[in-house]
C-alpha cells in the first residue's frame, strides 16, 4: 500500500512538471521570447528555464510565480490549459501540491482564473514550527487568508499580525511578506490571491498588456 501510496505521489509531481514544462515552453514560443528575455522579465536563471521546460526539474513556488508573473497568466494556467465555456468540478485530493513544509505541511493550488484580474484560490496546511516567506509580488497583488483551525502570525512588511481560527487577514501582497504558525496545534487556511492582469517585467518594474 505505502508503494502505490508514493507511486501515485510521484507520478502527480510527474503531471505538474510535464504540464509546466509544455506551457512555458508554449508561452515563451508564442511571445518570440528568447530564454534570456525570459529570465531577465522572470529573475528566474535561464539554467532553471531551460530545466523547467525540459521537465526536469520540479519547480519551487517562487519560481512558478514569477514565471507566471511574466506571463501575465496566474499559476493555474501554468498546470494546464485553459477551458472555456465549462463547469468543472474538481476534488481537493485532485489539485497539484505547490508546497510541502519540512514537516509535512502542504499547500494545494484549488483553482485560477484569469480574467478580468488574475485570481487564485489556495488551501494551506501548516504544521508546527513550519513557515514561509514570500517575496513581493507584481504592484496591486492582494492576499486574502481565513484561518479555519489553529493560529498564524502573518509578517507584511516586518509587522506580525495575528491570525486566528475564524479570522480572515487581507492584505498588500506587493511587498515582503510571510506566514508561520503559533503554538503546538496545526494550521489550515484558505488563501485568495488577486493580481492584476498583465507580464510583469522584473528588470524595469513595469507591467505590459497580455497579448490578445
Amino acid at each position: 500500500m505505502k508503494d502505490s501510496m508514493m507511486t501515485e505521489a510521484g507520478g502527480r509531481v510527474g503531471a505538474v512538471t510535464a504540464a509546466v514544462a509544455r506551457q512555458v515552453r508554449e508561452l515563451r514560443a508564442a511571445r518570440g521570447w528568447s530564454f534570456e528575455e525570459l529570465a531577465g522579465r522572470s529573475g528566474v536563471s535561464k539554467g532553471m528555464l531551460v530545466q523547467i521546460e525540459g521537465g526536469r526539474t520540479n519547480p519551487s513556488i517562487g519560481t512558478l510565480c514569477r514565471v507566471a508573473d511574466a506571463f501575465g497568466v496566474n499559476i493555474a494556467q501554468l498546470l494546464e490549459p485553459a477551458e472555456e465555456n465549462t463547469v468543472r468540478v474538481t476534488s481537493a485530493d485532485e489539485a497539484p501540491v505547490l508546497w510541502r513544509g519540512e514537516h509535512g505541511g502542504a499547500a494545494r493550488l484549488l483553482s485560477g482564473i484569469g480574467e478580468p484580474d488574475m485570481v487564485e484560490l489556495w488551501d494551506w496546511r501548516m504544521r508546527p514550527g513550519e513557515a514561509l516567506h514570500s517575496p513581493d509580488h507584481p504592484p496591486g497583488t492582494r492576499e486574502i487568508l481565513h484561518v479555519l483551525d489553529g493560529a498564524l502570525t502573518v509578517t507584511v512588511d516586518g509587522v506580525d499580525h495575528a491570525v486566528r481560527a475564524g479570522e480572515t487577514v487581507e492584505f498588500h501582497a506587493d511587498r515582503q511578506h510571510g506566514y508561520r504558525t503559533v503554538g503546538d496545534r496545526p494550521v489550515r487556511l484558505m488563501m485568495v490571491t488577486i493580481t492584476p492582469s498583465g507580464e510583469w517585467d522584473r528588470r524595469t518594474r513595469s507591467r505590459e498588456p497580455r497579448p490578445s
